[in-house]
């Protein structure tokens, strides 16, 4: 049973029920699996470069441990949408409060939010390591950066708390079901009474004012450390700062051209179905997460080195095992 509250007439829905994909009706539980398929490969891709980059202690700094993060952060941001999303597509777990939903909602958006920024982090340390690499341990310790990431936590709660703390003061009177498998902000303001203009105001100039001035930023570092790197006199080490460079601009790319697909469809196609909006939707929160290891994993030497390392490992460890001999059990004595 649905529940509300009534405050001076005014009625307003305290949990909702999220319907994933609902076009595909009872047909949807057949999701669960391709969608459990991808959160596991998401899980164990990242784990697995998060703890080549933690095991070993030569991989012990700022660009390393920067992906790590990154990666870390990708886990967490899959968690949030994927377990919510299974439930959806089931009748009996897919009720959520409104407060599960707003607390969701900050977390999606803040890690979103929070993986750009440590893109812009990544940025400027690849800036100091090509265009000052003397005094690059000399500027870039582990204070400088631990002051960075709280300042990218704190400019990420910053641009999210606005419009989740705006979505909290909106009163839902139109319907308690939720056409998303997430607490998506437009998808939950469809379902809003009364004037919402002050909401959608903040939420579009949030979103363009942090994208263009990320795109700003990245854009300037990243014409400076490409300048730079084409006048390094050594050609190995040209190669090996372009590669990075190039690592980190593919999964920009990856980022920004996903989310802003998903956001220019969403205003453009309004004819299109709820489905079609909930697949974009899944495309843009979950192809970074799949994808940022792999590139990582696979261009960045010194990681890819390890890792196969570490499979080379694990082969020959299985290879023994299957050629030692079985134990051999002696008779006992009569």
């Amino acid at each position: 049973m649905s529940s509300w509250t009534n405050s001076s007439s005014n009625l307003s829905y305290t949990s909702f029920i999220l319907l994933g994909f609902p076009g595909l009706k009872e047909s949807r539980a057949l999701l669960v699996l391709p969608f459990l398929s991808i959160y596991l490969v998401i899980v164990s891709v990242n784990a697995l470069v998060i703890h080549t980059v933690v095991a070993q202690r030569s991989l012990h700094q700022p660009m390393y441990l920067l992906i790590a993060l990154l990666l870390a952060v990708n886990i967490c941001a899959a968690t949030t949408v994927v377990p919510a999303m299974l439930l959806s597509f089931s009748s009996r777990f897919s009720r959520i409060s409104l407060a599960r939903c707003l607390v969701q909602m900050f977390c999606i958006y803040f890690l979103i939010v929070f993986d750009c920024n440590i893109l812009l982090v990544m940025a400027l340390d690849r800036y100091v390591a090509i265009c000052y690499p003397l005094r690059y341990s000399e500027i870039v310790t582990g204070q400088l950066l631990a002051g960075l990431l709280g300042a990218a936590a704190a400019r990420s709660t910053c641009i999210v708390a606005p419009v989740v703390g705006l979505a909290s003061r909106v009163h839902f009177c139109r319907s308690d079901v939720i056409h998303h498998f997430a607490c998506e902000h437009m998808a939950l303001m469809k379902l809003s009474c009364g004037n919402i203009s002050l909401n959608k105001t903040v939420g579009l100039t949030v979103r363009i004012f942090n994208r263009v001035l990320d795109m700003l930023l990245l854009g300037a570092s990243y014409s400076r450390i490409i300048h730079a790197a084409f006048r390094i006199s050594s050609g190995r080490a040209r190669s090996k700062a372009l590669n990075t460079c190039g690592s980190h601009l593919l999964v920009i790319f990856t980022i920004y051209s996903s989310t802003m697909s998903s956001s220019i469809v969403y205003r453009v196609a309004r004819t299109a179905s709820q489905d079609v909006h909930n697949l974009l939707s899944a495309f843009y929160l979950l192809l970074p997460c799949l994808v940022n290891p792999i590139i990582y994993g696979a261009r960045t030497k010194e990681i890819r080195q390890h890792l196969a390392t570490l499979f080379q490992q694990a082969q020959h460890q299985v290879s023994s095992e299957k050629l030692q001999p079985p134990p051999s059990h002696r008779e006992l004595p009569a």
